[in-house]
């Protein structure tokens, strides 16, 4: 009788296991909303078997991309396999870092309503810091950027200007669901162009400033894709080739926008791509103008991606150290790839031990703390050389631009070889 009294209400009911559906649904919005936000495959798949689990699941299991998760749900002798789209992706390292508490802290038995509140709560959360704040934290950390590149001091305040302009277009872009290719390019000629406009102005009142390459890249740096590029490199470690290649490649393709905008803008003038040594200075103030600006790059990188203070700070002390103690291998003599990775193995170690104690995700503080690290100027120096036709200059600074992200890369997968076993072991 129970049976027929559920048909005819709803027929399609009777047909359908509606608790494993409705299961499934909470399962998989978690892992959206960990996709969306920025983080590695491999956390949306812990989040989402921590939930399945706490819900009763007897198995889950996922396929993980850039923009796609496909997920089967077993419950005993049924089971129920969706598929979601994530089509506007970001970074938001509170929302990150909430949703990988909730996933620590679900209790061991939940139901699906539960879920959806806690979920709801943490979407409904407006942004840290609004659009112009946002938008200046981005200007200050490419002027950080331009200090380590050897800028001269009017050149910093260009950066600035033109990186703060440049971040609030981007943002306002991807808020309105522009295509992210494009909202690359355009962010891209925006700050370039500001750049351009700012040195031609010193120039029009005779200070002494040329366009050198040291400024001009810094001012674009806020488009790096640190985010997908390490956390595409992480899931390709985990032998998750879906969700890493996926990565690298938008990774990749973010990097080719805003390159080909940087590119174009330098046709309206000569740029000088020498190498700029910095200002004759003591050893100390020398490791100190060092140490501030690594410090003022990487928070202001933390903060962009609506880091907590606490947060950002933590990881701005990391890229501060690690990023000094770079430089001065380098500086020694030794290989810029060799003092690369030890101090990416640097920052993934300190991430760990400072994310235990203040309670964020490693993630959150690591790849803001090595951001600072990228050769940009190294990198247009290769498409300079390319569009002079000097291609075996091309491929010498291209390689180099390449074992460098390689080896920022390895040193990462070094430290969290080191400090998280259940990610080393499979079976840990």
């Amino acid at each position: 009788m129970a049976d027929q009294r559920a048909y005819d209400r709803d027929p399609e009911d009777s047909l359908e296991p509606v608790g494993l559906i409705r299961q499934s649904g909470a399962i998989l919005r978690v892992g959206r909303m960990m996709l969306a936000s920025g983080t590695a495959s491999y956390r949306v798949k812990e989040a989402m078997q921590a939930v399945a689990h706490a819900l009763g699941i007897d198995r889950h299991s996922a396929a993980v991309t850039l923009t796609e998760i496909t997920a089967t749900s077993h419950r005993g002798s049924i089971f129920r396999t969706e598929v979601t789209e994530v089509r506007r992706t970001g970074v938001n390292a509170e929302r990150i870092a909430l949703l990988d508490a909730f996933r620590r802290d679900v209790p061991a038995r939940t139901t699906v309503d539960q879920v959806h509140a806690a979920l709801d709560r943490i979407e409904q959360r407006p942004a840290l810091h609004p659009p112009v704040m946002n938008a200046l934290f981005a200007g200050g950390a490419c002027a950080g950027f331009a200090v380590l590149n050897n800028a001269r001091p009017l050149e910093v305040i260009a950066v600035l200007l033109a990186a703060t302009a440049g971040q609030y277009l981007r943002r306002s872009l991807a808020h309105r669901g522009f295509n992210p290719f494009g909202t690359t390019m355009l962010a891209a000629a925006l700050a370039c162009g500001l750049y351009l406009a700012s040195v031609a102005l010193y120039q029009a009142f005779d200070v002494g400033v040329d366009v050198h390459a040291s400024g001009y890249i810094a001012c674009v740096l806020f488009l790096l894709p640190g985010f997908p590029l390490v956390t595409g490199a992480l899931d390709l470690a985990k032998m998750d080739f879906s969700a890493g290649i996926s990565r690298i490649v938008f990774g990749t393709m973010m990097t080719v926008g805003a390159a080909l905008s940087v590119w174009a803008m330098t046709l309206v003038g000569s740029l000088d791509t020498s190498v700029r040594e910095p200002l004759p200075m003591d050893v100390l103030p020398h490791v100190g103008i060092t140490a501030l600006a690594s410090f003022i790059g990487v928070l202001g990188f933390a903060l962009m991606f609506n880091s907590p203070w606490r947060m950002a700070i933590a990881a701005g002390v990391i890229g501060m150290v690690a990023n000094t103690v770079r430089k001065a291998m380098i500086e020694q003599g030794m290989m810029i790839q060799m003092a690369t990775v030890i101090a990416c193995v640097i920052v993934g170690v300190l991430a760990a031990i400072i994310a235990r104690r203040i309670g964020s995700p490693v993630i959150t503080l690591s790849v803001p703390a090595v951001l600072v690290q990228i050769p940009g100027v190294l990198a247009f120096q290769s498409m300079v050389s390319l569009n002079e036709g000097r291609y075996v200059d091309t491929i010498g600074a291209m390689l180099e631009v390449l074992l460098v992200v390689l080896s920022i890369m390895v040193g990462l997968v070094v430290a969290k070889l080191l400090t998280d076993r259940r990610w080393a072991f499979e079976n840990g």
